[in-house]
């Protein structure tokens, strides 16, 4: 997942002023140029998107002659992105035409009235039946109208290195059935391999939603039996209080920081973690276990920069259990990324043109495979050349039976800083799982305007 996290003023502002000198003109100042404005990687070796939207703009100019494509790349750590990407949606003078919009970051942008609909786009378009309905609806706002086209969806699960784990003498088919299974492994690491980090779960603001959602939702996601939903109740639309699940889901990140089971804090705390655990981590050796995403191979694809084809022989994948093994026995979140069209793009026909052209069979096979993501084509995730395109796309598509969306609604980016904040402090040792619990739901209320509901 690409996470969010919240920025001072000042930093805010000094992007703003970066983001509007990026885009020049804004969209519409070319009635025959499309601007593509997408999430460039902070590691200069990964050149996934960029190449595929390099692959995409020549399809595209070949099939409309006079037409040219501007790709605008916005080069920053996951928080920064959010926030440059929302100063640019503000005004017609740099709004690009299409953008690259989080699912879980997408209502907030539908309410504050940044994005078009695409609805009188979508009806017209043949292949928008092909997507499945989970994924379409990941993309809609409250008011029913859908805002934006996946590109794919994602899994997680549990990454573990089989020489780090033979050392501490266990298995290569490890499959740990609850929580305490997990950690259990992790002491094991900790005390037989020294000078490897033990497990790695991302926590705190600066990381952002990969703190919230890779981790946090995947062990408080575990916590019942998945009949219903423990951060939002849909019947009431008010947000759960922090109740004995999201204590027990902060006591468990609390347990792997006490006691030196995960990296540093200040390297846990390091908004560029995320890189370090695909790019050196676990590409040399130096970590046990990774609770986190379908989309790591991605980097570690031929021209990737950080080469390593030997992964699916070094790594080894369990799903993620519950907390106490209770039924379905494991748990998964799920997100996501849509192409949207502004609200103040100068040429949304143009821009849609552009998505169909990526959003072919062909092309959407040809991202879902370097991109390592989960597909939502039905005619793609059927295709035997997708399935077996690399190791790993079979055992997290096979997930997606036991996954859960987040409830993305306008206020869920307050809610998910609220989570971070709680995490940050158990991590640091700043507050107890308990205070951290009481903390989170004081935050909540002010998040949600009060709408709150006791479990």
């Amino acid at each position: 997942m690409r996470p969010t996290a919240a920025l001072t003023p000042l930093a805010a502002l000094l992007l703003a002023a970066t983001t509007l000198t990026a885009c020049g003109g804004g969209s519409g100042s070319d009635p025959d140029t499309v601007k593509v404005s997408f999430k460039q990687s902070t590691d200069n070796s990964v050149k996934v998107m960029d190449t595929y939207l390099a692959d995409i703009k020549k399809q595209f100019e070949k099939a409309h002659p006079g037409k040219k494509v501007e790709l605008v790349p916005i080069k920053a750590p996951d928080a920064e992105y959010y926030t440059k990407l929302q100063q640019m949606l503000r005004s017609p003078k740099t709004a690009p035409d299409l953008v690259y919009e989080d699912t879980f970051l997408i209502n907030s942008d539908i309410t504050s009235g940044y994005l078009k609909p695409l609805d009188a786009y979508l009806a017209k378009w043949p292949d928008w039946n092909r997507f499945i309905d989970t994924a379409k609806a990941a993309a809609k706002g409250e008011d029913g109208k859908t805002y934006g086209v996946p590109d794919g969806t994602d899994t997680r699960g549990l990454w573990f290195d089989k020489d780090v784990f033979a050392k501490a003498g266990l298995p290569a088919d490890w499959q740990p059935k609850t929580w305490d299974d997990i950690l259990t492994a992790a002491r094991a690491v900790k005390k037989k391999v020294p000078g490897v980090i033990p497990l790695n779960v991302y926590t705190g603001k600066p990381v952002g939603e990969a703190a919230t959602m890779q981790t946090f939702e995947m062990l408080l996601y575990g916590t019942n039996d998945g009949s219903a939903d423990p951060l939002y109740d849909k019947s009431s639309k008010k947000w759960i209080a922090g109740g004995q699940g999201f204590e027990d889901a902060l006591a468990f990140v609390e347990t792997v920081y006490r006691e030196k089971l995960g990296p540093d804090v200040s390297d846990a705390l390091d908004p560029n973690v995320g890189t370090r655990v695909r790019g050196e981590w676990l590409p040399q050796g130096k970590l046990g276990i990774a609770l986190d995403g379908s989309w790591l191979p991605q980097d570690w694809l031929p021209g990737s920069g950080h080469e390593w084809p030997e992964w699916s022989r070094e790594l080894g994948l369990a799903a993620m259990p519950t907390q106490h093994g209770q039924a379905p026995g494991k748990v998964s979140m799920s997100g996501g990324w849509t192409w949207s069209i502004p609200a103040k793009a100068g040429n949304p026909d143009l821009a849609f043109e552009f998505i169909k052209t990526m959003q072919t069979k062909a092309n959407a096979q040809k991202w879902y495979i370097a991109n390592s993501g989960i597909a939502v084509r039905e005619d793609v995730a059927e295709d035997p050349a997708y399935v077996d395109a690399q190791p790993g796309i079979k055992f997290f598509t096979d997930l997606v039976s036991s996954t859960h969306y987040r409830p993305a609604y306008p206020a869920y980016p307050k809610v998910s800083t609220a989570i971070q904040e709680a995490m940050e402090s158990v991590t640091t040792g700043d507050a107890s799982a308990e205070e951290a619990t009481r903390a989170y739901t004081d935050a909540l209320k002010d998040a949600t305007g009060d709408q709150v509901a006791e479990r």
